[in-house]
């Protein structure tokens, strides 16, 4: 039985965003130790000019100010995303605002965006000294006037300090933010944000890859405006997905109430089915990262069987602890030897007619 398993139930007894301050709390004392994981040259992935030590990353939305980025490498992660940021700090939406599925090993949350703002994480993101894979989720204010210009902003601000960029359009807890996902509207974010990148690139001599993020409850024909806005842009990959508005299935009826977006285990399957169809309609290349219900190799594996490059998991965690990705990493290792693998990639989209021809 590991420490998490011990403090798992005191844990669950406290409102959950208090338990999310004080993980945060723990890892930047060092209280959470970490986690040795196996440097595998067949985990070894290339994505977008990246050289990622392994395919597990830690989604935006824990280390929301950049306070512990260098402790999630060390629990195992091979990437790291810190966010969502706004241009201005917000408080976001009133508490409570996080809520657990425990039955379902789902999570709900409305949080809206509540961040310190640009200046309180490009000043940690500055001291770091780690060579590790940290990337920058940028978003726009609630209350702003011009959110393209945020997303602007957040480029221009964090380009000498982000390995990558993800343009997180897909939030549910932002009023009017997934209209950006819209053909239109788009195109003229993503012909904004690459424009700054490119400037940021001829000034620094360094080209930051950028990530779109997009949410997994689009109609089909939302999936061919944004792949038809993708392939006509420069961008460097796709994000699939954030949190679901959908309550399918679930078993906490109480809970399934609450009003956000629902992540954890009850979103793999859409998820996955999105993933998959997003590869189809792209193609082979475009790097995808795959986000939802990632709770053991098998799930990650699954996630790159459906088409991903990259996996990423945060909402699991609150279930099965820290030792989450270390524990998903050596799964994956053990898979490749039994399966006689070079590299994991092997068995990219291998399975996506699969997922992508399942019901959503």
């Amino acid at each position: 039985m590991s420490v998490f398993d011990l403090l798992r139930a005191p844990l669950f007894t406290l409102d959950p965003e208090t338990a999310h301050g004080l993980s945060i709390a723990a890892l930047k004392t060092g209280f959470v130790p970490s986690c040795s994981v196996p440097q595998d040259e067949r985990l070894r992935v290339r994505v977008a000019g990246l050289d990622f030590p392994n395919p597990v990353g830690l989604a935006a939305g824990y280390d929301k100010n950049a306070e512990v980025p260098e402790a999630m490498l060390r629990l195992g992660f091979g990437f790291t995303e810190v966010g969502t940021l706004t241009p201005k700090p917000q408080a976001g939406n009133p508490r409570p605002r996080i809520f657990r599925l425990v039955e379902d090993e789902g999570v709900i949350n409305r949080l809206g965006f509540n961040n310190e703002g640009h200046e309180a994480a490009l000043s940690r993101l500055s001291a770091l000294k780690t060579t590790g894979i940290i990337g920058v989720n940028i978003g726009a204010n609630k209350d702003s006037a011009d959110r393209i210009a945020d997303y602007v902003a957040g480029i221009h601000r964090f380009a000498g300090v982000a390995r990558y960029f993800t343009v997180n359009i897909s939030s549910p807890n932002t009023p009017g933010l997934r209209d950006l996902q819209a053909r239109e509207s788009l195109a003229a974010l993503l012909s904004a944000v690459l424009a700054a990148r490119d400037a940021e690139t001829a000034r620094q001599g360094r080209n930051v890859p950028v990530f779109l993020k997009i949410a997994p409850d689009l109609t089909e024909e939302g999936m061919d405006d944004i792949a038809a806005e993708v392939l006509a842009h420069p961008l460097d990959g796709l994000i699939v997905s954030n949190t679901t508005l959908s309550r399918d299935g679930l078993k906490d009826a109480r809970q399934a109430g609450e009003a956000g977006g629902l992540s954890g285990k009850p979103v793999f399957r859409r998820s996955t089915i999105v993933l998959a169809r997003m590869r189809k309609r792209l193609g082979p290349d475009l790097p995808i990262v795959g986000v939802g219900g990632v709770s053991s190799a098998a799930t990650a594996i699954e996630k790159i069987r459906a088409g991903a490059d990259l996996v990423q998991l945060y909402s699991c965690m609150v279930y099965r602890g820290p030792g989450l990705a270390a524990d998903i990493v050596r799964g994956l290792r053990d898979e490749v030897s039994r399966l006689g693998l070079s590299s994991i990639l092997e068995v990219k989209s291998t399975a996506t007619e699969k997922w992508a021809s399942e019901a959503l």
